[in-house]
């Protein structure tokens, strides 16, 4: 059986060999990509932190000019929002880069999360609720990315361990499809993804928080993101 990753451009028409679904090597989709591309293209990459960041814009800016979005209406309280937008934009003017990396804000929008979030506030980490913010954030970015003739847009969840690749690519393909732009496929744990972003943030001394960003994560702080 095969798995076709479909879009109106011909480069980056992937053809992979699976089993199912389930075993998609989102890593090796995105490395595909890469040998595809011709020029610069421009992403537009939503990023929960500074930490998570880091691998991630290691990765892309060398063949991309990324624009950081901090999109984040999940992360309470407001305090820790500004902390970690602060430290994000700290992260992005201190780290070399081959390709100019910029950095785009949005407004908070906190309520937008608590009326996804309602009736699933009691959904252990990782489920519906989890899901729900994922694409809140990620519809935001390729909402975005389509008004300002972004060729790609991207998220940096995937690096962390306690985030589903294939549920956050599903994301990307369905809003792929619905707003007429590129998601670019990856796995950013992949490659020792997580542990290069921890060596970063000591490199960089970054803020690391100990829980997701909602009110939810930070009372079961199952998770360093």
């Amino acid at each position: 059986m095969y798995f076709f990753i479909e879009n109106k451009y011909k480069s980056d028409k992937i053809l992979y060999e699976r089993e199912n679904s389930m075993n998609v090597n989102y890593d090796n989709v995105f490395k595909d990509i890469i040998k595809n591309i011709k020029g610069t293209p421009r992403v537009l990459l939503h990023s929960c932190c500074a930490p998570c960041s880091s691998q991630v814009l290691a990765r892309l800016s060398d063949n991309f000019l990324v624009t950081v979005l901090y999109y984040n209406p999940n992360i309470e309280p407001f305090s820790e929002y500004e902390k970690r937008k602060d430290e994000q934009k700290r992260f992005i003017k201190s780290f070399p880069s081959k390709n100019q990396i910029s950095f785009l804000d949005c407004d908070y929008e906190n309520e937008k999360f608590k009326i996804i979030a309602k009736g699933l506030e009691n959904i252990p980490e990782g489920g519906e609720r989890c899901h729900k913010c994922y694409t809140l954030r990620m519809e935001k970015t390729a909402a975005l990315a389509k008004e300002n003739n972004f060729d790609y847009f991207c998220t940096t969840l995937s690096v962390s361990p306690f985030k589903n690749s294939r549920v956050l690519n599903e994301i990307g393909n369905m809003l792929e499809k619905k707003y007429d732009i590129k998601y670019l496929y990856s796995d950013f744990k992949k490659e020792d993804g997580y542990k290069k972003s921890i060596e970063y943030s000591k490199k960089y001394n970054l803020y690391r928080q100990n829980y997701c960003g909602c009110i939810y994560s930070k009372e079961n702080k199952k998770e360093i993101s």
